[in-house]
């Protein structure tokens, strides 16, 4: 039990295939009821999708886990209902510092920019994120969720896959003609089928302690390099919900993870951390304690046939740089909207090859930019160690010393500009919003005040005009046109002022930051994906143009 929050018990109910005596049938069952299986879940059912979420559980994970919400995670959870009471519970932060022994050798903040509607990061226990999630779940008539249910055996097939599920009363069969396993890190399901997965394991070990206590520490991620309340080692300290501190101390290989967390052992520490600072007496109790490892490593492919993998199943990271339960939910955010097509015949089934090719890229890069990290926190040989320390002496004094100080390189979103959907560029635009770019948000005036609000869950074409009162007839006709596409594609007109005719969305960029961030002129047109990227982007209005590039982004297109 924790002294901040009080854990919910969800209804275990006896299936009806039990009641019943007979198999049941889902077009879609999701395995695993963490942050991402939930998100995926809510995503389909929002979208039209009915879904059966499944898990053997029937509570919220234990403990604090993942803490670290990034921008981008925070604006897929606005699509799906949940960003705002994230946002009002979880600690907000864009600066982190980095110490090395007694001094402040780097710093930076994630989010330098006026004008987002999300910071860079927030600080949140995952049980929050996780009620929250569920309670949306609850609330959505498409989604039916089943509590303390394991997959015993998994068959897939051609045409989907025959699950067998263990509950209280007893075994019952499933089939469903898509299976999205989000069963974690060990994944059963995986072990079942036999899959693949590679990587590294790090022989390291960290404590946390979850704190809560009453501190006037800014809202700010610091991190220790061979602090002087515990040498030659690196200490993590982060602000959370209900006054509660999440210190990670490392401990390295050879400590005893059970002696570790005994609480004899971890009062000590989090004593000598705060005498360091100056309060020796400051009261604190300890809400929750755990030792772990980690491993970076991912599935060679996420797409097995009808068999669809995502978040920790498919690729797991070290906890440096927050990338695990962020990267997860942007799986989710590229996985749902191409499956629905798919399902509801406007794309072929290849088009689920290129969630393995971009969000493989993703993982690609997570793991990197994680290895790198837990490198340089926990080098592996004195010559490491004494180039590490070299790095951060001079980070005092030197600006290309203090670009090699890496103490996690946070979550950002993975830019997709080598992806196969993407149109590339025929005209010349600047700044970063090009093809496979995650899109920028910003300021609009309206009953929606942020860009990324209007954007999601399917396909449109921004078009830009200084009045919008002013398009012409034959561009209002075009831009009307879209919507009979057999796949649609929504027109919202960007203006400065006024109002477009004919009954299209118009939304007015005042402060202008749409313009300044797309590097918009008359007449330039951007193709969003339903995961808020950009597809493509062109100077003019070209329906052809707009037609070619939507193909390809959906996979109907001839290889190229």
């Amino acid at each position: 039990m924790l002294s901040t929050y009080s854990y919910p018990k969800f209804a275990y109910t006896r299936p009806p295939e039990l009641a019943e005596g007979r198999d049941g049938h889902y077009p879609v069952i999701v395995v695993g009821a963490g942050p991402v299986g939930l998100c995926t879940a809510i995503d389909l059912a929002q979208q039209g999708q009915p879904v059966l979420l499944i898990d053997n559980d029937d509570t919220v994970s234990i403990g604090s886990r993942g803490v670290c919400y990034a921008k981008r995670a925070l604006e897929v959870l606005d699509r799906l209902g949940c960003g705002e009471e994230m946002v009002q519970k979880g600690v907000s932060w864009n600066v982190g510092r980095t110490f090395f022994r007694e001094q402040e050798v780097f710093n930076f903040n994630l989010c330098p920019q006026p004008d987002h509607h999300r910071p860079g990061m927030i600080n949140l226990q995952q049980y929050y994120l996780e009620d929250y999630l569920v309670r949306r779940a609850q609330a959505l008539p498409l989604l039916e969720m089943r509590w303390k249910s394991s997959v015993i055996a998994v068959t897939p097939g051609d045409t989907g896959a025959t699950l067998r599920v263990e509950t209280p009363d007893g075994a019952y069969t499933l089939s469903t003609d898509w299976l999205i396993v989000a069963d974690g890190a060990r994944s059963p399901i995986r072990r079942m089928l036999g899959l693949d997965i590679e990587g590294k394991v790090f022989m390291d070990r960290f404590l946390i302690a979850d704190v809560v206590m009453k501190a006037e520490y800014p809202a700010e991620r610091w991190f220790w390099f061979d602090p002087p309340f515990h040498r030659n080692q690196s200490v993590l300290l982060h602000h959370q919900a209900d006054n509660v501190w999440r210190i990670d101390f490392q401990l390295g290989w050879d400590a005893d993870p059970e002696e570790e967390k005994r609480p004899e052992n971890v009062i000590p520490r989090v004593k000598a951390m705060l005498a360091a600072d100056g309060n020796p007496d400051r009261e604190f109790e300890l809400e929750w304690v755990s030792v772990y490892t980690f491993q970076c490593r991912r599935m060679n492919r996420f797409n097995h046939g009808r068999v669809l993998f995502i978040g920790d199943a498919a690729h797991q990271v070290s906890p440096f740089g927050a990338r695990g339960a962020n990267s997860g939910i942007q799986d989710v955010d590229n996985l749902v909207w191409k499956l629905k097509l798919v399902m509801d015949g406007r794309a072929p089934a290849t088009l689920l090859d290129s969630y393995t090719e971009e969000r493989g890229y993703a993982a690609d890069e997570n793991l990197l930019n994680s290895t790198r990290s837990t490198d340089f926190i926990t080098p592996k040989s004195a010559v490491s160690k004494t180039f590490r320390n070299a790095v951060l002496e001079l980070a005092k004094d030197y600006p290309f010393a203090r670009a090699l100080v890496n103490s996690g390189r946070l979550s950002v979103p993975s830019f997709l500009t080598g992806s196969s959907l993407n149109t590339p560029d025929v005209d010349a635009f600047a700044g970063d919003m090009l093809p496979g770019a995650p899109m920028d948000d910003a300021p609009v005036d309206g009953d929606q005040p942020w860009l990324l609000g209007l954007l999601g869950n399917r396909f449109q074409l921004l078009y830009y005009t200084e009045d919008a009162t002013t398009l012409d007839a034959a561009t209002v006709q075009t831009l009307r046109a879209l919507a009979d596409a057999p796949i649609p594609v929504e027109a919202l007109v960007v203006a400065q002022r006024g109002s477009a005719p004919g009954g299209l969305a118009t939304t007015l960029d005042s402060k202008g930051r749409v313009r300044e961030r797309y590097d918009l002129q008359p007449g330039s047109c951007y193709l969003a994906r339903p995961d808020q990227h950009v597809a493509a982007r062109w100077r003019r209005l070209d329906p052809a143009a707009v037609r070619a590039a939507l193909s390809r982004a959906t996979g109907n297109a001839p290889a190229h």
